[in-house]
């Protein structure tokens, strides 16, 4: 298992999805202990955005981290399009560390890509950054042409990775966005790296090959399928699950080093791209 390089620091490749968490009040404690699981099992990585059930999520986050070193973790949060101005940013900033109960994010997000110019929210994020309030700061859901405008601006190359749907079924960004976050030596963020339980109609786990290579790793489909989404020590995988059972396995898939033969059979039913494919949302 390779931690990926992020920022400035080395994490372990697979981290916690908050995405639909925090909303339920009978589920509190469960997502609580889940996301404790996680962090005690060897995870670093929090994501979670100002739009998860309108902070919800990360009021949730908050709870659940407080018995542990603020320092160890590393904490993601997103900032909504519309609220990605020089006026706006500093104040979603700061309601978002305020439901988190911390001084700092360790990364900040451009959730998706709005309006507002983007040379305008680099600026904002740039200015919250030198004020200690994120250590970094990156994207989400924004393709190859999104990455090039952004590396032309004066403080594009320190954009420090780019959040996607990436998964065995959605491997449309192998043609050209990954390549190009390869060369600049950006490291990916994949969220739903397991189809969201094979829920995007791709049929994942209804695959002999899947199954077998499973069997063979003594695993399961889904531990497969996260192991395969970090093989190149380039990705950080983000699951999102409340079921601590789930967690776990999650977790341990980072042991799984798949075989040359294992990527090649699953090539074959699921080949890479061979022309460029619109970028998958959601």
């Amino acid at each position: 298992m390779n931690k990926v390089k992020i920022a400035g620091r080395n994490v372990f490749p697979i981290g916690l999805g908050t995405w639909s968490m925090g909303d339920k009040a009978y589920k509190f404690e469960q997502e609580v202990e889940a996301i404790r699981v996680g962090l005690d099992n060897g995870v670093q990585v929090i994501d979670t955005a100002e739009m998860y059930g309108d902070g919800n999520a990360e009021r949730l986050v908050a709870h659940a981290i407080k018995p542990y070193n603020r320092e160890e973790l590393f904490l993601i949060s997103k900032v909504l399009p519309s609220n990605a101005s020089k006026k706006q940013l500093p104040i979603s900033i700061e309601n978002s560390l305020k439901r988190l109960n911390t001084d700092y994010l360790d990364l900040y997000l451009l959730h998706w890509k709005g309006n507002i110019p983007i040379e305008e929210t680099i600026e904002a994020l740039e200015k919250v950054k030198s004020q200690g309030k994120i250590k970094s700061w990156g994207v989400s859901n924004l393709d190859v042409d999104d990455i090039e405008k952004i590396m032309q601006l004066p403080d594009g190359i320190k954009c420090a990775t780019n959040q996607v749907r990436y998964n065995l079924g959605d491997r449309g960004i192998e043609f050209d966005l990954v390549p190009m976050m390869n060369k600049l030596e950006m490291p990916l963020i994949a969220y739903a790296p397991v189809a969201r339980g094979d829920s995007f109609g791709t049929n994942l786990t209804k695959q002999k090959v899947l199954n077998e290579i499973a069997d063979k790793h003594h695993s399961d489909r889904f531990q497969v399928l996260l192991a395969w989404c970090i093989r190149n020590g380039q990705t950080i995988a983000i699951p999102q699950s409340s079921n601590t059972a789930h967690v776990l396995d999650n977790v341990k898939a980072a042991k799984i080093q798949l075989t040359q033969q294992d990527l090649e059979q699953l090539d074959s039913i699921y080949p890479k791209p061979s022309m460029k494919q619109p970028l998958a949302l959601w």
